[in-house]
């Protein structure tokens, strides 16, 4: 099938206006929130799962890659068509189709922000547990993709823990449904080998999650540290005492001046670091849980813990944390967000490396983390137009993530691995065990078009994709 033949089908398919061909159009679906871009060469914005369908079997006869994205807000190059192909944009496919408060479980649709699932239930006392930094804006398809956690992850889990079901589109064009409504379906947990799958399995198209019973209390504490190697030691001691905050995130100086330039929410702009403890369940376990948070940040040497008096100064001191990431624009052009995972016991420790690597290279390094489980975000600040930076910038999040891998933690904690990483899942994973893994995604994807070369290693890095010039194989449309 030729390329204008495959794009006649398309617009056949999902109508003109959502087949995208033209520079100007397809240029905003060349990365992600990664630093990594591909131009693509078409892209489809399909309204249901039908359409979902007619596009997969009409890829599968031109013999094309199919990319699936959804909001764009991933962090590891999912959505990056690195070989060519249909990019899937589920962005028109928001909405939420089912709430079953009986049951606890929403079915929604794949383009659904996440934030939007707890507002629709928010009055009848319920609420969606996964809360990625972005939930403002990433969409639960790319949750489901790439198993995304978020600051509540400590006491809720990550996505794959809420998700009960999802409907997806298979190589053929088949939509089958994975998994079941109630909370332990018989047979193999197909559902759970999906989610986290980052796009290379096939299309989630719908998914069926559960909803939560809103807290009775909660309790949200700001700690102010001197030195950061007391405050990551405060994660360590409240964990150990036996008390599972709802979060437990921390943030260094560096990102607390981000944030104090940006919209300032309170945080001590001379602080060196931050720890956001939040508490939640019944009224009296809270209260007494706080009283022993306080006393731990105390000894520890906090020159002060404060308790959020009110909901708008709790939900002001959420803001900062929430909105971290893009206050790093105030401080440099550009910034690398690694996500890497150690034990709670090696954060002191892991801390010290990553300001030794950020000096090694030369480097700033705003740091802004999910303490409660090791989960690290370190952003390199850079700027791309500053020849050898990006090449320094590279070597340094390679460095960090070997760290962290040495440690005994591992290359992702809620990003994927996506382009990024793939180089370095060796770290993780001898060649049988990646062997195996390939052996289960070609039973869904047998001929390696959904998401290629993502996940697996291949001889392209990270660093060579993002300076090579944008093509598209040769013969790819035939």
């Amino acid at each position: 099938m030729s390329r204008d033949v495959l794009i006649r089908e398309l617009r056949q398919i999902v109508g003109d206006r959502y087949v995208l061909t033209e520079k100007e159009d397809v240029i905003v679906y060349e990365q992600d929130a990664s630093i990594l871009q591909v131009m693509p060469e078409v892209v489809v914005l399909p309204a249901d799962v039908g359409q979902v369908s007619a596009v997969v079997r009409a890829a599968r006869r031109a013999n094309v890659p199919i990319v699936p994205r959804g909001s764009g807000t991933g962090l590891a190059g999912g959505a990056v068509p690195a070989e060519g192909g249909i990019v899937l944009c589920l962005a028109r496919m928001n909405r939420i189709l089912e709430i079953d408060l009986k049951n606890r479980v929403a079915v929604v649709e794949p383009g659904v922000i996440n934030i939007d699932v707890t507002k629709a239930v928010t009055k009848q006392g319920f609420f969606y547990a996964p809360d990625p930094s972005s939930q403002a804006a990433c969409s639960i398809g790319g949750n489901v993709a790439n198993n995304s956690g978020g600051p509540h992850t400590l006491a809720y889990g990550v996505t794959t823990n809420h998700v009960l079901a999802v409907e997806a589109v298979l190589d053929d064009g088949q939509a089958v449904w994975l998994g079941g409504r109630v909370a332990d379906s018989p047979g193999y947990d197909l559902c759970g080998l999906f989610v986290g799958s980052e796009g290379t399995m096939g299309i989630v198209t719908k998914a069926a999650v559960r909803l939560m019973r809103t807290r009775e209390a909660v309790q949200t504490l700001l700690a102010v540290f001197d030195r950061m190697e007391p405050a990551t030691q405060t994660v360590v001691d409240i964990t150990a005492a036996g008390i599972i905050p709802a979060a437990l995130e921390m943030m260094d100086q560096l990102t607390i001046e981000a944030v104090e330039k940006g919209k300032p929410v309170g945080y001590p702009r001379d602080a060196a670091a931050v720890l956001l403890i939040e508490l939640e369940g019944v009224r009296e376990h809270t209260e007494r849980a706080a009283r022993l948070a306080e006393e731990i940040c105390s000894r520890n040497g906090a020159r002060q813990v404060r308790r959020a008096q009110s909901e708008a100064e709790r939900q002001l001191l959420w803001k900062g944390r929430k909105e971290a990431f893009g206050a790093l624009g105030a401080l440099a052009p550009n910034y690398y967000v690694q996500d890497g995972v150690v034990p709670r016991s090696r954060l002191p420790e892991i801390m010290r490396e990553v300001a030794e690597i950020g000096s090694r290279y030369r480097l700033r390094i705003a740091n802004v983390f999910h303490a409660g489980d090791g989960n690290l975000h370190p952003n390199i600040l850079f700027d791309m137009r500053v020849p050898g930076e990006l090449d320094r910038v590279i070597e340094a999040g390679a460095a960090i993530v070997k760290a962290c891998v040495a440690a005994g933690g591992s290359l992702t904690g809620e990003h994927g691995i996506g382009l990024e990483k793939k180089a370095y899942i060796g770290l993780l994973f001898n060649d049988d065990d990646l062997e195996a893994m390939a052996r289960m995604r070609r039973a869904f994807d047998p001929d390696g078009r959904f998401n290629p070369a993502k996940v697996f290693p291949t001889p392209i890095t990270c660093a060579e994709m993002r300076r090579q010039p944008a093509k598209i194989p040769a013969g790819l449309w035939i």
